[in-house]
């Protein structure tokens, strides 16, 4: 019997047509366009209008996806959705989304901040693998300015609203998901919280008062951690794959920093004309982030047949999440199955070409590991100097202020 593998069939994406900028930004607090792109490279994010929901994007996305995947609701098997912010606490955001479609299926919701859909796209990985479904819808969803406090430029500069869907489907032709790390670091649990929200702190007027109920960030953390987890997570799920980056066709990754994602690049030595980023236009969307680039760069024409795609994400947690997945050709057919090839059978397993593969990824490993203790260097030798300006620069304007 041919082994199954999982194919991306579907994709679609909903984001509000309210555009905030930060020029909009400028007249609520104090910041200024340059402050904003300079530190994260996002120059505007969609909001939700009235009457817009987690679940109302959440169903707008995945019927794009269901029509490009040419299946019907009453198709799915399982609908996987990945979202910090439902619409309500209970009932599952999930069921909503599987009752307002029209699906005759299981649903769950997972949290997993950020790196939620790429979780969900790995579980659904699973399932469809076993053979114990066929298509299962999975969407990331987000609807974070509800929860910012607008007065806090550290936190409210960053995000934006907005979903992605995709249908991953059951085929015989090898590729789909071909190497996964899930990880979490939960010692840095409070770097990204909200504090009011849940059983440990139910909303009261104390919570209110003292802003519980909107999102904190230490920044600092969540910078440090993101740094390490997207080089390291990344080489691993490539080497996991038996590739390089040079076998790499586009990087996706979590949409939250330009210069996260500039250091990443870096270090891992990988073209940034290869690389997907939209979040000068949506800023940071947490779940719905990498989905939303990954519906666009497919819309774009940027990921072909046999792609070799590398997602990475991290988020509240702390948590992480990167996958290898090759693309097989669009078209779904009876011939799959007549064409299948057995894993045991590719000529990768051939003993010559496994073990020039190996002396490729131990070359390449080494050329990641120079360049991230190099990049680390750099960083300990820039940050007292950085420090003592911005100490001196206060000084001068205290003096300044003081005559």
């Amino acid at each position: 019997m041919a082994p199954y593998y999982a194919k991306i069939s579907g994709w679609g994406m909903y984001v509000p047509e309210n555009v905030l900028t930060n020029h909009d930004l400028e007249k609520m607090m104090d910041t200024s366009d340059e402050w904003i792109v300079t530190r994260t490279g996002i120059r505007e994010r969609r909001i939700i209008s009235e009457g817009e929901t987690t679940v109302s994007m959440s169903v707008e996305a995945s019927k794009r996806a269901l029509a490009q995947a040419g299946i019907q609701p009453e198709d799915l098997d399982l609908i996987i959705l990945a979202t910090s912010t439902p619409d309500y606490l209970v009932p599952p955001a999930s069921s909503m989304i599987q009752d307002q479609l029209g699906a005759q299926c299981g649903a769950f919701t997972l949290v997993a901040g950020c790196s939620g859909f790429v979780y969900s796209l790995a579980t659904a990985a699973q399932f469809i693998q076993t053979g114990a479904y066929k298509h299962i819808l999975v969407i990331g969803a987000e609807v974070i300015s509800k929860g910012i406090d607008w007065e806090d430029r550290n936190t409210a500069v960053l995000f934006g609203d907005g979903a992605g869907a995709v249908v991953v489907s059951r085929t015989t032709r090898p590729g789909g998901l071909l190497s996964m790390k899930l990880g979490s670091d939960g010692s840095g649990w409070d770097a990204l919280l909200l504090p009011g929200i849940g059983i440990k702190n139910y909303p009261s007027h104390e919570i209110i008062d003292r802003k519980d109920h909107k999102l904190k960030m230490k920044g600092r953390p969540v910078f440090k951690f993101a740094t390490r987890v997207m080089s390291d997570a990344t080489t691993e799920v490539v080497t996991q794959a038996g590739l390089t980056m040079d076998d790499i066709d586009v990087l996706i990754p979590h949409q939250a920093n330009q210069r996260i994602i500039d250091l990443a690049l870096r270090r891992l030595g990988f073209p940034a004309e290869k690389t997907v980023v939209n979040l000068d236009r949506y800023g940071n969307t947490s779940a719905a982030s990498i989905p939303l680039a990954l519906v666009e760069a497919m819309e774009e024409g940027r990921i072909k047949e046999h792609d070799k795609v590398v997602m990475i994400a991290f988020g509240a947690g702390l948590t992480y999440a990167a996958v290898v997945w090759e693309f097989q050709p669009w078209e779904i057919g009876p011939e799959d199955e007549e064409e299948a090839i057995l894993v045991t059978n590719w000529p990768v397993d051939n003993v010559f070409q496994r073990k020039m593969q190996e002396m490729r990824l131990a070359a390449w490993k080494m050329k990641v590991q120079a360049r991230t203790k190099a990049s680390e260097a750099s960083m300990a030798i820039m940050l007292p100097l950085y420090s003592f300006r911005k100490g001196l620069k206060k000084r001068i304007n205290g003096d300044k202020k003081a005559k």
